[in-house]
């Protein structure tokens, strides 16, 4: 069994295995965990079945793919060639995309295998996976717990399985909370340093594309393939991407690390909270300094990010109206009753109700009082980071004030399940980098996530620091009780 990404290449580049036995390891993986946390919408046994044996052929004709034979799953709401992409809502039950996203091609282009499509809360709105009109994902360290979300299944598949690439999307916190609950790696690249080109959009100014592994040095690998400039995404920032990403270097002497004190706010686990000024001491030991920072408008992060997210909502899914694509509601008496029932009938709660607060901030005579200040404070919350990085090199702080909690604890109360997002948020509103990975386990053996901000475009510098924790701990190789791979 190969347990990384890196080892799956290296064993079909190297004629160990061939990319037919990779791709069957991998969907006898995903299906043996599928049946136990539902972490996956659709699984492509004969079609990668069928890319793997031309990849085999290929290779054996001389060519070179740098990830011949490696699978690897899509959130469910980035566009796929093969496969439905429904964005996890029933609006887009039965949509095929014309086209696949600008990372999806890259991946294919590189020999990598797309295996299956994973679950999500509707159009990425929700933290636990469990506003999927597919129904809840589960995690797979406690199956009666949530996964986060919205890449709940990205997140327990990445956990559940080994030696694939897992892509998700982040918008406000919905790569980093989900491993965090899940106990892996998950990455928010640079906003721009990743084509959005193909993900089904929830708010543009926010939405960024990365990945969810079991190691910073797979996110780095991973980034290497999808990341740089795309010319099909007006957002995508034509610059290199750093040259330290394949093979990644661990980066903790000399570093100055910042610790924000508003990151710890009150009511903060407190298990939390003792895990990461363990792993603040174990960076120390590393060679890293650590000093207190203070970012003062964290405070309003996240009613702004309600606020703009759900603004940019409003006009995103105005597209979904029954007419041009997707659910139709039948026998409709005029163009306002087709509209009306169309998106009442296929839109879930979460959804409607983040539609319609986006519709009021954005109607005439409340646009100034709300959106508008939103986005002036978005800039002061984008102003304290840029101060803090003229001392410190990089950020530490907790994932998320709590770990993981059962199903349907907080789903009628949805201000005390965006209160999840409150450490996540700010680094979307600024466009930063950042990752989350393991960093201890509550005394009910929950996962512990710790992240890592950096400035943008130091993305490289992110994920060395966590490769240079992941070394000296072992967090990250921790088995949970569902588990389809082999130590």
């Amino acid at each position: 069994m190969y347990q990384t990404v890196g080892d799956t290449r290296d064993a079909v580049r190297n004629g160990e295995i061939t990319a037919v036995e990779s791709i069957d390891e991998a969907l006898r993986q995903l299906t043996s965990a599928n049946s136990e946390i539902h972490s996956l919408t659709e699984i492509f046994e004969e079609d990668a079945r069928r890319v793997a044996q031309n990849i085999d052929g290929r290779l054996h004709a001389g060519e070179n793919l740098p990830l011949a034979g490696v699978p690897f799953t899509v959130k469910d709401n980035i566009c796929t060639p093969i496969g439905k992409s429904t964005a996890g809502s029933r609006i887009l039950a039965d949509f095929h995309a014309p086209y696949s996203a600008t990372v999806v091609d890259r991946l294919l282009s590189a020999g990598a295998v797309c295996v299956g499509k994973t679950n999500l809360d509707e159009f990425g709105m929700g933290s636990s996976t469990e506003n999927s009109a597919w129904g809840p994902t589960k995690n797979p360290w406690k199956t009666t717990h949530v996964p986060g979300g919205s890449s709940g299944g990205a997140a327990a598949t990445a956990a559940a399985t080994r030696g694939m690439i897992h892509l998700g999307s982040d918008t406000g916190g919905s790569i980093r909370q989900p491993a965090a609950y899940c106990g892996v790696t998950g990455f928010k690249p640079t906003y721009g340093c990743v084509s959005r080109y193909g993900l089904i959009a929830f708010a543009s100014s926010l939405d960024q594309i990365g990945c969810l592994q079991a190691s910073a040095e797979e996110c780095a690998l991973t980034l290497q393939t999808i990341g740089g400039h795309d010319i099909a995404d007006s957002t995508s920032v034509d610059r290199p991407l750093p040259p330290g990403l394949d093979p990644l270097q661990p980066r903790a002497e000399g570093l100055r690390i910042g610790v924000p004190e508003e990151y710890f706010p009150e009511g903060i686990d407190t298990e939390i909270s003792a895990s990461i000024d363990a792993a603040l001491e174990r960076f120390k030991e590393i060679g890293a300094t650590v000093e207190r920072v203070s970012l003062p408008h964290t405070v309003y992060a996240n009613p702004v990010y309600v606020l703009i997210s759900a603004a940019e909502a409003s006009s995103n899914l105005a597209r979904y109206d029954g007419v041009h694509y997707g659910h139709r509601a039948a026998d409709a008496e005029g163009v306002v009753d087709l509209y009306s029932r169309t998106r009442s009938e296929a839109f879930g709660a979460e959804v409607q109700r983040r539609v319609m607060v986006g519709t009021f901030v954005l109607s005439s005579g409340y646009y100034d009082a709300f959106y508008n200040k939103a986005c002036k404070v978005r800039n002061l919350i984008r102003r304290d980071f840029d101060t803090v990085f003229q001392n410190v090199d990089a950020l530490v702080c907790p994932t998320s004030p709590v770990t993981a909690f059962p199903i349907g604890d907080r789903i009628d109360d949805p201000l005390k399940l965006y209160a999840v997002d409150v450490l996540t948020v700010p680094a979307n509103l600024a466009g930063i980098p950042g990752v989350s990975l393991p960093a201890g386990f509550s005394s009910d053996s929950l996962p512990i996530g710790m992240q890592i901000y950096g400035r943008p475009f130091e993305d490289d510098l992110v994920l060395g620091l966590a490769h240079a924790f992941q070394q000296a701990t072992d967090f990250h190789v921790q088995r949970p009780s569902v588990c389809h791979w082999e130590k």
